[in-house]
């Protein structure tokens, strides 16, 4: 073993950095004058190593789905404690309704309670949103023939969507209920308070005019109104939720956001739309 001396060491240690340096600007000239050359050598060094490369690719992955095959197990755990409790919850609710649908055809059969007739209703797909006059608006395609006229009340698996306002021979425009032009009057289920829910062109609606003394609360739930034969009394609307500022909301049920199909109720309503819906009076002249 040959043993150096510590002088020789110390210049050999001084002189690693600069060789290393030399060799990389070398290197680096190298390519930048025959890129020939860096390229096959590029590509021979990539070709012996590939096969390293896929011999160490395969324990890699194989330690990989085994670290996912552990997260999935353990998920899998975790998702099925919860969906025991969703089950336990839904079996208590399925007990409680039909304890309630039969207290409810009780009550009926006492009072002789008439039910309102099953509403007519024809499927929509939503093919554009936004355009014409309004802000919030989606675009549905009908067939021709269909019977699709304003005034009709749209609904998807959740909701209430808004109410159609144009119709053409194969399409129909549905004024959706965040737009500012969105008047909808509601009842607060808990209090049963009636107030009036206004769009915004924003992702909530704001509530209005409910009677002084009854302030909306947290969570409360919100059903469509009968005021005014806009629309029935009863339909799902959304809860309550107040903004930072302080101001009530409504959340909605509807995911307005990813309309795909829409139902179009005939409820037989004709009550107040908007303006440009309706056909205007012509303009009596003045007496003097």
């Amino acid at each position: 073993m040959i043993r150096l001396s510590i002088p020789l060491r110390q210049a050999l240690s001084r002189l690693t950095l600069p060789l290393m340096v030399a060799a990389a600007f070398g290197t680096m000239l190298l390519g930048k004058a025959d890129t020939v050359i860096a390229e096959r050598a590029r590509t021979a060094l990539a070709d012996a190593l590939a096969p390293l490369y896929a011999v160490m690719a395969e324990p890699l992955r194989a330690v990989q789905d085994g670290l996912d095959e552990a997260r999935s197990l353990l998920q899998l755990r975790t998702d099925n404690a919860r969906l025991r409790e969703e089950n336990e919850r839904l079996r208590r609710w399925h007990a409680a309704a039909l304890a309630l649908e039969a207290e409810n055809v009780m009550l009926r059969r006492q009072t002789n309670f008439v039910p309102d007739s099953t509403p007519s209703f024809n499927t929509a797909r939503v093919v554009a949103d936004g355009g014409g006059t309004y802000a919030r608006a989606v675009l549905l395609a009908t067939l021709p023939g269909q019977p699709v006229r304003k005034g009709q009340v749209a609904l998807d698996e959740r909701g209430l969507v808004g109410r159609v306002t144009e119709v053409g021979s194969r399409s129909a425009r549905v004024l959706l209920a965040t737009d500012m032009n969105s008047r909808v009057p509601i009842t607060l289920e808990g209090s049963r308070v009636r107030a009036m829910m206004l769009g915004t062109n924003g992702g909530r609606p704001r509530i209005a005019h409910w009677p002084e003394g009854s302030v909306p609360q947290e969570g409360e739930r919100i059903v469509t109104s009968a005021e005014a034969g806009a629309f029935p009394a009863g339909l799902p609307v959304g809860v309550v939720r107040f903004s930072p500022s302080g101001a009530a909301e409504v959340e909605l049920f509807a995911q307005l956001d990813r309309l795909d199909m829409v139902r179009l109720f005939d409820f037989g309503l004709r009550g107040i739309l908007p303006p440009e819906s309706v056909a205007r009076p012509e303009p009596r002249p003045q007496r003097r």
